[in-house]
């Protein structure tokens, strides 16, 4: 295998740049951009984690691992960080790429790195299956996407690890450590509990291991956030949100479309029903995605959202759907949209296309695993969603037959296995260690409590006052003192896991010693 040297950080950070799509997604891909801004900031700051010490790597994969009649094979990207590798005994820590893209600063920056540099670990990150550069020119077409699973990309992971140990003369003394956030942080659990022998411990970061259909205790959640305290909410807030949004939702079904529009800025008006449920679905992505991120900077934290829809300085502000219409334009403004796109017709056209040269090309292929494997339909049927009773079920899930051909009937069925496959609320916990934030509406479907209903003791962090994977982080001088606790709990796990290696390593060796 050849390896490339590491590219330029310019070209880094204009990789992540984003078009027309759903707001929750491009809020997601700015929160990774100014992650990987904040990781250049952190690492210039350094003198031993330089680029230069990044390798870029391919290794050919199987398209379909679970036949073996099949040979096609893609080419997946990766990238080892050497720096702080104590040759030829260190451990190893793998970083497991998501829905998305990895960068170089997957093995420069975040708090694995810095728990990489004291124990001396080499530090290795693996793209997802489908996802960034890993991909065949035809790999988003409907009937390619079939070799796209959680299932094939654990055992992409197994095929990795036998590769890097034989590429760096790695032996049973490398103990591994696997580190993921949200759906990596899921395969990150997932891939200690269906390859133990391989992946000693693993961190797993707001991870929704729970697949399910109908996930409308996300927006429940969401609301409840509204309502914390710690962070800036309050019940008047949540208050004036459910007002706004049944406002909202009255003056669509008045018929006063035209005025909505024009309020709002959208870039065209309603025109139908899946329109107008476009357009609810959009705004609540602004609370959905200024409470998932809260504190990350990329638009509002629940503090100044709350503020924006309970403080006004004068009459005409007086209507929660005056702040709404304001909390919109914030929005437009802090993302430099000049109108807010409600056309359903376009949402269903750019998933519906095939060319890998569109920047957002990973929400075709992670829409695609919503409807083959894990649901996670953020609805609004439940009567404590704060939003638009509009958004349902039914609305949600037609991108499924009509983007893939996957029928709306067939779903509970792969949910079902989903759980089935990795164990649903009977997870595998022993070495896997969850962490996840109280804010975080992703706590829903992650093991937060200390037993599991297997009976086994569950190892978690809980971070009341955080939210989306914020552990994953470089510590900054604005974190919250709960978050720098759990850091710390979380380096004091790591650790405990490597030393109890080490034992046990030392022990084997006595026994054969003694044969």
């Amino acid at each position: 295998m050849i390896f490339s040297p590491a590219r330029c950080l310019i070209l880094l950070l204009l990789l992540n740049s984003v078009d027309a799509g759903g707001i929750l997604w491009k809020i997601k891909e700015r929160v990774r951009h100014l992650q990987l801004q904040r990781a250049k900031q952190h690492l210039l700051r350094q003198t031993t984690r330089g680029l230069q010490h990044v390798k870029e790597g391919r290794i050919q994969q199987r398209l379909d691992h679970f036949n073996r009649q099949d040979l096609r094979t893609f080419s997946q990207r990766f990238f080892v960080n050497e720096a702080f590798w104590r040759h030829p005994d260190g451990p190893v820590f793998l970083f497991i790429g998501g829905e998305g893209p990895i960068f170089e600063f997957d093995v420069l920056a975040g708090h694995h790195v810095d728990m990489a540099e004291e124990h001396g670990a080499l530090i290795l990150t693996l793209e997802h299956r489908f996802y960034g550069d890993s991909i065949n020119p035809d790999g988003l077409k409907t009937e390619n996407l079939v070799c796209l699973s959680s299932q094939q990309a654990l055992v992409d992971l197994a095929v990795f690890h036998q590769f890097i140990s034989q590429r760096f003369g790695l032996s049973h003394r490398n103990t591994w450590i696997s580190f993921g956030g949200s759906y990596s942080g899921a395969l990150s659990a997932w891939f200690r509990g269906k390859f133990p022998h391989l992946v000693f411990g693993a961190v797993a970061s707001s991870a929704p291991v729970i697949a399910r259909l109908d996930f409308s205790a996300y927006s429940s959640a969401v609301g409840l956030s509204l309502t914390n305290l710690a962070v800036g909410g309050s019940e008047k807030c949540l208050a004036a949100v459910q007002r706004a949004f049944a406002a909202v939702e009255a003056a669509l079904m008045a018929g006063n479309v035209s005025q909505v529009s024009v309020d709002f800025g959208c870039c065209q008006v309603p025109k139908d029903l899946s329109d107008k449920i476009e357009l609810m679905q959009n705004l609540a992505d602004i609370f959905m995605g200024s409470v998932q991120y809260n504190e990350e900077g990329v638009l509002m934290t629940i503090n100044e959202l709350c503020s924006v829809m309970t403080n006004y300085t004068n009459e005409e502000d007086l209507a929660p759907y005056s702040r709404l219409v304001k909390l919109a334009q914030i929005y437009r403004s802090t993302s430099e949209e000049p109108c807010l796109d409600i056309s359903h017709e376009k949402s269903i056209k750019d998933l519906m296309n095939t060319s890998l040269h569109l920047s957002r090309r990973g929400e075709r292929a992670w829409t695609y695993q919503t409807c083959s494997e894990f649901g996670f339909y953020q609805t609004c049927e439940d009567a404590t969603c704060p939003f638009s009773g509009m958004v349902t079920l039914k609305t949600l899930t037609e991108v499924c037959p009509m983007v893939f051909g996957i029928s709306q009937h067939s779903l509970p069925g792969h949910i079902a296995f989903t759980n089935t496959y990795f164990g649903g609320n009977n997870l595998p916990t022993h070495r896997v260690l969850y962490v996840n934030g109280g804010v975080d509406p992703w706590r829903e479907l992650s093991v937060v409590r200390d037993r599991t209903g297997s009976g086994d003791e569950a190892q978690t962090v809980f971070i009341k006052d955080t939210a989306h994977c914020a552990d994953m982080m470089n510590s900054r001088a604005t974190d919250r003192c709960s978050l720098r606790t759990a850091r710390e709990e979380i380096k004091r796990h790591v650790f405990s896991w490597l030393k109890t290696a080490a034992q046990e390593q030392v022990e084997k060796e006595k026994a054969l010693i003694t044969l």
